[in-house]
């Protein structure tokens, strides 16, 4: 509890701080409270420990390097340079391509848990920061291009879940990116329903102890409509209409065609479609072939805010269509 406590300070505290050196400490409270959160029975967390620790090191570094760029040589226009330099250590501790190979090593080396945190809280304060400096417009498409190609791409030939969902929010993060470029409350409204998604993805595969894909198959053996709603969430996490995961996409969209980014667009859903391979090898044996029930019951492990959450992550942009049509 200490360190969830720690943990959420430190993301705050570098979200309200009113200097870059106030945020730079908030981003190495967050980082000194989630090591120890990393520490399980699992024989790989410490290796990640390790690897996070060193990579969050060195773009804190960067950080500080930029923050005392901007107060000791203000009378030399070193701005862009130094901007450039900033973005490139943030980009570093959120995970954006090209600066995303430490990324999927380390998660499929956590727990769901942290998984979850890795994949949802430790983006905040980093996209947050970004959202305040002043971006080159050229840099931040060329990440955009670059998370969303990488991020679809080398999801296609792994195993681990952990890994599927570690390049699944890499190219999330180049639409995240992109939200940028129109408006930060698209941002809010995307992470959010990412964060909803993920949520009710993990919290089934951290009950069941699931890892790999070939345990996937074995997942709901009991009742196979309960399996077939539950891979639904990987099409939502996919952007798949009619799905909630569709809606922030095509409110991204639009907003790009409204402000005349007509490649960037372009780039972004193609390398969508390509992601979403990666989403259907993992739903493709529940959708197409018929698994025999398994002798194992599962179903005392599983409550009813894991139906809820489901429900709302498959159905929401339905309710939410009809609601905007009502009102």
């Amino acid at each position: 509890m200490m360190f969830y406590s720690t943990l959420l300070t430190g993301s705050i505290l570098t979200i309200s701080g009113i200097s870059w050196f106030t945020a730079w400490i908030g981003l190495e409270l967050n980082l000194l409270s989630i090591m120890p959160m990393m520490k399980d029975k699992m024989k790989s967390t410490s290796e990640a420990m390790i690897k996070y620790f060193m990579i969050q090191a060195m773009a804190s570094s960067i950080i500080l390097f930029s923050i005392l760029i901007f107060q000791l040589m203000k009378e030399i226009n070193l701005s862009n340079y130094t901007y450039i330099l900033l973005n490139s250590a943030l980009f570093m501790k959120m995970g954006a391509a090209p600066f995303h190979f430490w990324y999927p090593e380390i998660l499929s080396g956590l727990s769901w848990e942290n998984n979850f945190i890795m994949l949802t809280w430790q983006k905040i304060a980093p996209m947050i920061l970004i959202l305040n400096t002043s971006f080159s417009l050229i840099l931040i498409s060329l990440l955009i291009i670059f998370s969303s190609l990488l991020g679809s791409l080398q999801g296609f030939n792994q195993i681990c879940l952990r890994k599927i969902l570690a390049y699944s929010s890499i190219n999330h993060i180049g639409w995240m990116l992109s939200s940028f470029l129109t408006s930060h409350t698209i941002w809010l409204f995307y992470f959010l329903i990412y964060s909803l998604i993920n949520m009710s993805i993990i919290v089934i595969l951290q009950k069941m102890n699931i890892f790999y894909m070939n345990q996937i198959n074995k997942l709901f053996s009991f009742n196979l409509k309960l399996k077939f709603i539950y891979m639904l969430n990987f099409l939502s996490l996919g952007g798949v209409p009619p799905f909630l995961g569709f809606i922030p996409k095509w409110l991204v969209i639009n907003f790009l065609i409204i402000n005349n980014f007509y490649t960037l667009s372009m780039i972004l859903i193609i390398f969508t479609l390509l992601a979403l391979f990666m989403y259907f090898r993992i739903t493709f044996s529940t959708f197409s072939l018929f698994y025999k029930q398994n002798i194992l019951n599962y179903s005392n492990k599983i409550s009813y805010f894991i139906f809820f959450l489901n429900f709302l992550t498959i159905m929401g942009s339905m309710i939410q269509i009809i609601s905007i049509s009502f009102f």
